[in-house]
């Protein structure tokens, strides 16, 4: 059972802070995706090995879960009428607000955006010429409003036989991470996506999951261990400091998760437990679990009132005993069937720090995050204090860092 008497709000970012030298992170992938090191967490001990014998450290017939997000080419060039330029930068879709349609759009669709070199564009429109298919096209950019931490866009193009998201393969470049400060290049292009990735919409990586070649899925096969793809979406929002002293002050970004009834049906064949790739798996089965609690308060709400709010699983409940992860899980299953779909879309803004209490996830494949960053806090809600001693051992054994870096597969500490 949760801690409700602990909430991360306190928590102080400094003490979640260590020395990362520049050289350790990697801004460029192994030749060998698979060849990355593995760093092995359990029960306290700390060993290595490479990964791609993972397969070997998994219990046989374990669920393993990965993220199927694809990353879109999300940077666009635009230039003004007096030649001045403009970078847009996609967030999240606006109208049509689902990813696909909106990558589907042909003709105009409105995106939230960042605007480099915003005080260049007080009106007008921006123009960026696209060669496609041997013929050219304008694409065009007009600022609409102020929209969360952006701008409203609305994009428009004179080849409606095209969709918004070949306009992108086109025209877009690739977002890569700000830490690696380089221009991306032609190899990022394959080396940036999941040999797995499938539902284009993230503005970044799963990066645990880079690491994953065919042969790698085969052994795991091969061994007995399941597995399944859900999809989130990772915004530009995974890469925001923590500038806060203590974690209140943060407010955590929303990203969307796309889960199918068949997701939910293998979790229960599981009994609710899985291994997760990478934190934004991590962050979309765990919010299943608050997505079904409110449920089962009231299983008619809306699917947009299933938003998994921040700070939502240190909430008291308001029953004497947190009800258990398999009942969660059929209540979202109901959900499903009452409301005649087979999805659930939603999003979801969970903050996972210390005094979180896992409940879906049994182990967790990962890179090494940057100090400070809620990611790490994620990691430490999973392995204690012992996240300390998790660094201290890469920094030590030559291990390289962040998106492009080496991977762990962590089992929960015992010792918190």
């Amino acid at each position: 059972m949760a801690n409700h008497d602990v909430h991360p709000g306190h928590i102080r970012i400094a003490d979640y802070q260590y020395e990362l030298p520049a050289a350790r992170i990697a801004k460029y992938p192994l030749p060998q995706r698979d060849r990355a090191k593995l760093l092995l967490y359990r029960d306290g001990q700390i060993s290595e090995d490479s990964f791609f014998r993972i397969s070997g450290h998994l219990p046989a017939g374990a669920l393993m879960v990965f993220n199927n997000t694809r990353v879109i080419r999300a940077r666009l060039h635009f230039r003004k009428a007096s030649g001045g330029a403009v970078e847009v930068f996609l967030l999240e879709p606006h109208t049509p607000a689902d990813y696909q349609e909106s990558l589907s759009s042909c003709g105009t669709c409105t995106w939230t955006c960042l605007v480099g070199g915003l005080k260049k564009w007080k009106s007008g429109l921006l123009q960026l010429e696209v060669q496609i298919d041997g013929r050219f096209c304008a694409l065009t950019a007009e600022r609409l409003a102020p929209c969360g931490s952006g701008h409203e866009i609305r994009f428009a193009w004179n080849a409606a036989e095209y969709s918004f998201g070949e306009l992108l393969e086109a025209c877009g470049e690739l977002p890569l991470p700000p830490y690696l400060d380089r221009e991306a290049e032609e190899a990022d292009l394959r080396t940036y996506q999941t040999v797995y990735s499938k539902i284009k919409g993230s503005v970044a990586a799963p990066t645990a999951g880079l690491h994953f070649t065919e042969d790698v899925l085969k052994e795991l096969d091969a061994v007995g261990v399941e597995r399944d793809e859900i999809t989130l979406h990772v915004g530009a929002g995974t890469f925001k400091p923590v500038k806060s002293a203590c974690i209140s002050g943060h407010e955590m970004h929303a990203e969307w998760i796309y889960v199918r009834r068949g997701n939910i049906e293998k979790l229960l064949h599981h009994d609710g437990r899985c291994i997760a790739v990478g934190t934004t798996s991590v962050r979309t089965l765990e919010s299943l679990y608050y997505i079904g609690r409110k449920l089962l308060k009231n299983p008619f709400l809306s699917e947009a009132e299933l938003h998994v709010s921040q700070w939502e699983p240190y909430e008291k409940p308001d029953v004497s005993s947190e009800p258990a992860t398999r009942e969660t899980l059929q209540c979202i299953l109901n959900w499903m069937e009452r409301n005649e779909t087979d999805t659930l879309h939603v999003a979801t803004q969970i903050m996972i720090a210390p005094g979180f209490h896992y409940r879906i996830v049994s182990a967790i494949v990962t890179n090494f995050h940057q100090p400070g960053s809620t990611l790490l806090l994620l990691v430490s809600a999973f392995v204690g204090k012992d996240w300390r001693n998790i660094y201290d051992y890469a920094l030590a054994h030559g291990f390289r860092f962040l998106s492009y870096g080496d991977s762990s597969l962590l089992f929960p500490s015992k010792r918190q």
